[in-house]
């Protein structure tokens, strides 16, 4: 870390919470996004099935319930082997 960086972290450092917090924002936001490794198909996708579940025509399933029936399928198929 050069001497400047560090200077600018100790008195980002020194600085109240909510003052900190505001400055990780900004820097934040003065970065370039990284570049995206999806295939535009999958931002499609991704996009359409958004849609479809802030317009109501689709109800998400919430995860602890769909771990709770592949467990149950699991140890359903386990015993007819």
């Amino acid at each position: 870390m050069s001497q400047t960086v560090a200077a600018l972290l100790d008195a980002a450092l020194a600085l109240p919470e909510d003052e900190r917090a505001e400055l990780v924002d900004l820097l934040a936001a003065s970065l370039e996004p990284p570049p995206s490794s999806l295939h535009p198909a999958w931002k499609d996708e991704i996009r359409r099935r958004a849609a479809e579940v802030d317009s109501g025509q689709v109800k998400p399933i919430p995860w602890e319930e769909i771990r709770r029936e592949l467990e149950a399928e699991l140890d359903a198929g386990a015993g007819g082997g």
